[in-house]
């Protein structure tokens, strides 16, 4: 072997033998202390006792479905004074006033009965709105709902049916729209 690799062995050697020895004595461990913290934690609360009450009233029926209408309720006459004013009001304002022969009827549950013309139904709600809009300048009540994906465009409601069959005809004329008479509900 030539000496050059002699002397690099041999220097490899003592670094070796000399790094066994002095790394002990640096790294000991005599340096390190094992920290104990303390808890900060609280203990756990006491459990609360559950109570069980019990409801002093029975509880309100379903009203998910509105309840089918009854049987109209018959009015008495009216006097001639009430009559005449009824008429006048009738002429001036161009609606046909009955309430003799198309009767607002109260459901089982004792809520008035309300019907409204639905007229059309939009995917986008822009549509929607503009009807609304066209319908409120012309002096209709109206009002949309969104139900699903669809948003759908209402006039009414009115108590009396024969209004809003009227009002079809109307809407039909003015604006094309065939529209169809719903019950009226609140959901």
């Amino acid at each position: 072997m030539q000496q050059n690799v002699k002397y690099r062995l041999t220097g490899l050697a003592v670094i070796l033998v000399s790094a066994a020895v002095v790394f002990p004595i640096f790294f000991d461990g005599a340096g390190y202390k094992e920290r104990h913290l303390t808890s900060e934690i609280p203990d756990a609360p006491e459990r609360p006792e559950i109570v069980r009450i019990q409801p002093q009233h029975k509880p309100l029926p379903d009203t998910s479905l509105a309840a089918e209408p009854a049987s109209p309720v018959s009015l008495p006459k009216a006097p001639a004074n009430v009559q005449k004013v009824i008429d006048k009001a009738s002429v001036e304002h161009n609606v046909e006033i009955d309430i003799h022969n198309d009767q607002p009827v109260l459901d089982q549950e004792g809520v008035p009965v309300a019907w409204t013309l639905q007229l059309a139904s939009f995917k986008d709600e822009a549509n929607a709105k503009g009807l609304r809009k066209q319908l409120i300048a012309e002096g209709h009540k109206v009002f949309t709902r969104k139900q699903g994906d669809l948003v759908k465009v209402y006039v009414g409601p009115e108590f009396q049916k024969s209004r809003l069959e009227a009002l079809k005809l109307t809407l039909k004329t003015d604006f094309g729209l065939n529209g169809i008479i719903v019950r009226f509900t609140t959901q």
